[in-house]
């Protein structure tokens, strides 16, 4: 492995991050909080870590698989590692330990907190803790590939080992024309969420947080209360429909600008997306008929807002889902696991995956009444390849270990099955609320510091869907 390669594009990470914490200093003055030093101090010693890696290392030659996953992986790490000064300094939180569970929460767009009194918090450390969920949303090595093209880098290995999904939808020859197309995307839909919130009552401040935490499906709130702060039918449902488009393949969107509705209509998988989330939310509006009583169209908006935003991963809550039915509990914990799009900033396994797994079962079945006929597994009018199913099956299976090892983890720690299920569950599929101990209206801040470097791993191995991360763990990957 070039390891001076990949400390060298550490560097420039590094540096951009550091840039980036200057940018709620503005609200810091504007409020006249007292986190300007430690958002200062923050910037200067990332961005001087970073300058003395960049400088300090080169890239001779142009980048393998093998350096690709180095990069986004260790990025990752990195990002989280000196994104959570702002934090510790500012002592905003007890401990480093909660800085940094709370910043990989933001990176990874998982949205589980630590914090008891969120608006306690000085307004420029929360700006910065919502910006984390807008920079990691898209991935932030995909950000630097579109705004540092001079970088000179084979940026294709980056692209998939960072994009969700089975398979990189790569828009154009040039990965980092397809990164500034996706960034495209993302800041235009995040510029109408502002304006549209804005128009229905909310501050600058608050409309901006929560767009970066709808667009990156994080759930990051200004508020204790999260959405139910804001009882607005408004609000909420914008908020509904940005999280919708946010759980869906962003190249869609962008086919929309050329191609209209038919690029949304002939995409399965997004079909899919949108079946599963109106059949969820029928069955738990049905299932909880007695709950609402007679809320009328309130009740249709909570049970539609909780599942898009369990669905798509978000975490945002109007409501507390565990006071509903036990099949509304039930459903909203298996959409914890499908998730959003491939190519959406959504975590989870994802609908394509699931989709994908359903096809193949059904091959297999008809195939075993037919023998010997050839029945393939199709998609967009394409026959997918076997070697494509066999990697959705291994992270499926995978996925399925992962989870059971971390609750198993979890349980050890003294807590009861549903606050395990649901703290693996949410922080592994990138979701933030789960059930039990960490359910709506509760937090991770009870987690001693092994159960949280614990849960922080699994949102890193969620965020960067298993392979990533666990193939450097492989012997192999360090052989020449």
């Amino acid at each position: 492995m070039d390891l001076k390669g990949v400390l060298h594009l550490q560097g420039w990470i590094l540096l951009f991050l550091g840039a980036s914490m200057l940018t709620p200093l503005p609200f810091s003055f504007a409020f006249g909080d007292a986190d300007a030093p430690a958002l200062l101090i923050s910037s200067g010693v990332t961005s001087l870590t970073g300058f003395f890696m960049f400088r300090t290392t080169r890239l001779d030659r142009d980048l393998r698989v093998r350096e690709g996953f180095a990069i986004v992986t260790f990025g990752w790490i990195l990002c989280s590692l000196f994104g959570a000064l702002p934090l510790w300094i500012s002592n905003s939180v007890p401990s480093f330990t909660d800085a940094f569970f709370e910043t990989v929460s933001g990176f990874t767009t998982t949205g589980a907190t630590i914090l008891t009194d969120i608006e306690a918090l000085p307004h420029g450390i929360l700006f910065w803790r919502s910006l984390t969920h807008w920079l990691g949303g898209m991935g932030i090595i995909l950000l630097s590939l579109a705004i540092l093209p001079f970088l000179g880098v084979g940026g294709m290995q980056l692209f998939k080992a960072e994009v969700p999904g089975p398979t990189a939808d790569k828009l154009t020859p040039r990965i980092t024309q397809t990164a500034k197309i996706l960034w495209g995307v993302y800041v235009s839909l995040s510029v109408a969420e502002t304006i549209l919130l804005m128009l229905g009552g909310m501050s600058l401040f608050d409309a901006l947080c929560h767009t970066f935490a709808t667009m990156a499906t994080g759930g990051f709130s200004t508020r204790n209360a999260s959405i139910a702060a804001y009882p607005s039918a408004y609000i909420q449902w914008v908020l509904t429909f940005f999280m919708l488009l946010a759980g869906a393949n962003f190249a869609l969107h962008y086919r929309f600008i050329f191609h209209g509705w038919r690029s949304y209509r002939r995409d399965r998988e997004f079909l899919v997306y949108l079946g599963i989330i109106g059949v969820s939310s029928l069955a738990i509006y049905w299932s909880n008929l007695d709950y609402y009583l007679q809320r009328g169209e309130a009740a249709i908006r909570d049970a539609v807002f909780q599942v898009v935003s369990i669905q798509t991963t978000t975490g945002f809550v109007t409501a507390d889902y565990e006071q509903w039915s036990t099949v509304s509990q039930l459903i909203l914990f298996l959409l914890m696991f499908v998730g959003g799009s491939a190519g959406s900033t959504g975590g989870g396994i994802k609908v394509v995956r699931i989709y994908l797994l359903g096809k193949f079962v059904l091959a297999e079945l008809t195939r075993l009444l037919h023998p010997h006929a050839i029945i393939p597994v199709r998609m967009r009018q394409q026959t997918i390849a076997r070697d494509v199913v066999t990697n959705v099956l291994g992270f499926f299976v995978l996925y399925v270990v992962v989870f059971a090892i971390g609750t198993l983890l979890v349980a050890g720690l003294g807590y009861d099955i549903a606050t395990s299920f649901g703290a693996v569950a949410a922080t592994l599929g990138n979701v933030g609320p789960g059930l039990g101990d960490v359910g709506a209206v509760d937090n991770y801040a009870h987690f001693p510091k092994s159960g949280k470097w614990l849960l922080s791993v699994l949102m890193l191995l969620g965020r960067l869907e298993l392979y990533t991360v666990l193939i450097l763990l492989l012997p192999a990957y360090w052989r020449r």
